[in-house]
């Protein structure tokens, strides 16, 4: 995990510290390849496939736990991971899999990451209320959900904030994205005063 120091200035001076922890990694790729879905329901354990309600096929990974949409054009959607290292084994799995109902899939396969889902909790409380009136660019109904939706163009990502101090970051490619992006939301926070000891 990350550590990551910040100062913050609310009555006197004090440090400000918080992990970020990735939640979840999308990647998606492409097999090069027609995959015949029917064949693999027949041949692979763990899948899913109603043609009739969606056209992918769901493949349920127990390691590491993740789990595929796979298309008969021979696109792949993979989610659950939460290291670069997982998402390389899952992708390994699905080529297996796909392979186990006899089709011929090129050696290496091109993966892109497509979203980066990560999590963080800073102590202190974040004033929800303050943070929508001061930002056009978040949506907040506390009746209706608890947290804040503010998003962010540079870079673009958007957060999901909690009055407890838990934030969620999504939308980011990149760890180092992230690192920035937490890294700019508070300096914003704490500039507006929105971040209140507790």
């Amino acid at each position: 995990m990350l550590y990551i120091f910040f100062e913050k200035y609310i009555n006197e001076v004090s440090i400000l510290e918080y992990k970020i922890r990735i939640e979840n990694i999308v990647a998606s790729g492409n097999l090069g390849t027609f995959v015949p879905l029917h064949q693999m329901v027949k041949k692979v354990e763990g899948v899913e496939y109603e043609p009739e309600t969606f056209p992918g096929l769901v493949l349920r990974m127990k390691n590491p736990k993740s789990a595929a949409l796979i298309f008969s054009s021979g696109k792949i959607v993979c989610t659950g991971t939460r290291t670069k290292s997982d998402l390389k084994k899952a992708v390994n799995n699905i080529i297996k899999a796909v392979r186990k109902a006899g089709v011929k899939v090129p050696r290496n396969i091109k993966v892109q990451v497509e979203n980066v889902v990560a999590s963080t909790k800073i102590d202190a409380r974040l004033n929800l209320s303050k943070i929508a009136l001061e930002f056009e660019n978040s949506e907040y109904e506390p009746e209706t959900f608890p947290g804040l939706v503010l998003r962010m163009k540079n870079p673009n990502v958007a957060f999901l904030l909690f009055s407890s101090g838990k934030i969620v970051c999504t939308g980011g490619r990149k760890r180092k994205e992230i690192e920035i992006a937490i890294e700019k939301l508070i300096k914003s926070l704490k500039k507006i005063k929105a971040i209140e000891k507790i």
